[in-house]
């Protein structure tokens, strides 16, 4: 049967060796470490853990860290903050911003929070701050993505911080690298060069698809990456959300034509934040991504700040189990 990389998400919902043990049990054979607000310093405890949790199964699971790169994301908050329809907000003032944002937004720009689910748009631009209506509220963390409706920041490929982790990923064990917001080949060529000059040509480099541009260089990124990331929260911001399922297929597609690997993620069993059971539309969402060929799939907020990780882990690689089976008939 054809291997199936299944990755959760490390955050304080899974950071114990027990609980490592138990995914790792389950079939989770590799995990994310977001670094958009951390460094892996921030998170020796929880490596740690997770590689006595790999001694204890007995098995070498892969450990993928999630770069900064060139992202839009809300500063740090003092504590969640909750946004109600019609409310005011300023941006930069009570929710901290990226400086770069003040440059290139203006007056009825609409805004997305935290994978499209809060919706802002702009009413003023002032000096230090964006004056903002609430259209669709909810609950804002610090970290989360910030994306324009139909507009777009030119941002470096790697960040200060970027540099820093992956001078320090060997020590770690990282296997590979989630590189966000891939435009062009030159983003992958400049991370290639990088990991070269610091003596760890060798990680893996996932290649995420965020935003069109990405999608409309597709195949000018295969020599350069080793595996393609679908990564449905901020793609699904960069057009109609009905739209996304088609771009997702043609993207399978066209990975499929030339044997590149690619993973699919993002809100695959999100009802599962908060309810034990997931819904038949995302173990469907799951059996068709495995089926129709991805080589990785990925559980981000499920387990890393869900209510009931260790459930939303058993249905994930269930589920996967099933399609692959399924797969293997047809062929």
């Amino acid at each position: 049967m054809k291997s199936l990389d299944i990755y959760g998400t490390l955050g304080p919902s899974l950071h114990t060796q027990d609980a490592l043990y138990e995914m790792l049990c389950m079939g989770m054979n590799g995990v994310r470490l977001n670094l958009s607000h951390v460094d892996l310093t921030d998170c020796e405890e929880w490596l740690y853990a997770y590689q006595k949790a790999q001694e204890q199964a007995g098995v070498q699971a892969k450990l993928l860290i999630d770069m900064k790169g060139p992202e839009l994301r809300v500063g740090r908050l003092r504590e969640p903050v909750l946004l109600e329809e019609r409310q005011t907000v300023e941006l930069g003032k009570d929710i901290p911003i990226p400086v770069e944002l003040l440059a290139h937004t203006a007056v009825q720009q609409r805004l997305l929070l935290d994978d499209g689910r809060i919706l802002l748009e702009v009413k003023q631009v002032r000096e230090d701050a964006l004056l903002c209506t609430v259209l669709h509220g909810g609950v804002l963390k610090s970290g989360k993505s910030l994306a324009l409706v139909n507009g777009h920041i030119e941002l470096p490929t790697l960040t200060e911080s970027d540099i820093r982790n992956l001078k320090a990923a060997r020590q770690y064990g990282v296997t590979g690298i989630m590189q966000p917001f891939v435009r062009n080949a030159q983003d992958l060529i400049t991370v290639k060069e990088t990991l070269k000059s610091i003596g760890n040509p060798d990680l893996q480099v996932y290649a995420k698809i965020e935003n069109m541009e990405g999608v409309a260089h597709l195949k000018e990124l295969f020599p350069y990456c080793d595996q393609i990331v679908i990564a449905r929260g901020d793609l699904g911001n960069a057009m109609p959300l009905w739209e996304l399922p088609a771009v997702q297929k043609r993207i399978q597609d066209i990975c499929r034509v030339h044997s590149m690997p690619y993973m699919v993620v993002t809100q695959m069993l999100d009802s599962m934040m908060e309810h034990p059971v997931p819904t038949r539309a995302e173990v469907s969402d799951i059996f068709h991504a495995v089926y129709h060929g991805a080589s990785s799939i990925m559980l981000t907020g499920e387990t890393a700040a869900g209510k009931y990780p260790r459930e939303a882990m058993k249905y994930f690689s269930e589920t996967a189990k099933s399609a692959l089976v399924c797969r293997e008939e047809v062929l």
